[in-house]
């Protein structure tokens, strides 16, 4: 550091000089991590070359300068500065009093993310999605049964976006049954693509809230991501791929069938589904329902249940769920969950 100034409103600035350090690893793409450290501290952050003018409130300041200090280190241990790596040593520099059980919980919390996205990252928030998320790296074949609200869509849909960053499959396969509710198919305007859109929607949804567009669209063009109905999974073999059935309750026990026979060499599937809203026609059984009885006692299948404790959305959602549970047990209905 070679010059500190005084500003006014307890601000200061300070230049901090990258010696003997590739700057391009230490900035990141397009100055990636210069905007992640931004968002953790109230800094400004200006490179120009290997000089970085750091401004903001002096704690921040200082932080940041120790930050650096620790970067500079670790780039030229292991000649690369991982996302991980970075948002660690922010997290044990943000721990001031740089105590072994904080910065060992912050580290923790950081080996807990399944996925960094453009609004943050992505981690289990309860112990039965934390359950959830172990089951898959452990199986290759998992169940998610549960309410809505409990995150089994949204979380398969990091995990899969996981797996296809890290190259453990080549591709991913999203796919929903176009069953409707209380609305017919075909009155829907448009093409077979048009008509379908509804059905697929919540699933670019997650996509499109965990990969920046781009990155989206260019997967999407390419086909590394196919978000399908489920009729269209028909007589294809998936090898090295991540596939997530959601809405499973709405298949049909053939369908549930030809789903899970799809599955290739180094591949993963993710069945999801809530057997409290099938929409199914009353004469046909839903395949989610069955499917436990059916491959009970297999090795690498496994069946995970979420409740009510699992729901991360508002949480009116959790009471909601609760009250339609005891109405069903008052008129004598079993839930299967």
């Amino acid at each position: 550091m070679e010059m500190e100034t005084v500003l006014e409103k307890g601000e200061i600035e300070k230049e901090f000089i990258l010696d003997n350090v590739d700057t391009l690893l230490f900035y990141g793409a397009n100055d990636r991590n210069l905007k992640i450290i931004e968002k953790y501290f109230s800094v400004c952050l200006i490179g120009r070359g290997n000089t970085i003018k750091i401004t903001g409130p002096t704690n921040d300041v200082n932080h940041v300068e120790e930050l650096f200090s620790e970067l500079v280190f670790l780039i030229n241990r292991n000649r690369k500065l991982s996302r991980t790596d970075l948002l660690t040593t922010i997290q044990i520099i943000k721990s001031e009093s740089h105590d072994e059980k904080v910065i060992g919980k912050a580290t923790e919390e950081l080996e807990s993310v399944i996925l960094f996205t453009p609004h943050g990252y992505v981690k289990a928030s309860t112990p039965g999605q934390a359950s959830y998320c172990q089951a898959v790296e452990k199986n290759d074949i998992v169940f998610c049964i549960g309410p809505a609200g409990t995150g089994k869509t949204y979380l398969a849909v990091a995990m899969a976006v996981s797996y296809l960053n890290k190259k453990l499959v080549n591709k991913i396969i999203l796919a929903r049954p176009a069953v409707e509710a209380g609305e017919n198919l075909g009155y829907l305007p448009g093409d077979y693509r048009e008509k379908i859109y509804p059905y697929l929607n919540p699933l670019y949804d997650a996509l499109a809230d965990i990969l920046p567009h781009d990155t989206l669209k260019k997967h999407l063009d390419q086909g590394t991501i196919e978000v399908i109905p489920l009729a269209f999974m028909r007589g294809r073999t998936l090898n090295n791929a991540f596939v997530l059935l959601d809405e499973g309750q709405n298949c049909t026990f053939l369908q549930m069938k030809m789903f899970l026979t799809r599955l290739g060499f180094n591949s993963k599937s993710i069945i999801n589904g809530d057997i409290t809203q099938i929409d199914l026609p009353k004469a046909k059984e839903s395949g989610l329902v069955s499917i436990k009885y059916i491959l009970k006692d297999i090795d690498g299948i496994i069946f995970v249940y979420l409740d009510s404790k699992d729901v991360v959305r508002h949480k009116l959602v959790k009471d909601i769920i609760n009250a339609y549970a005891r109405e069903e047990n008052r008129n004598g209905e079993v839930r299967d969950d």
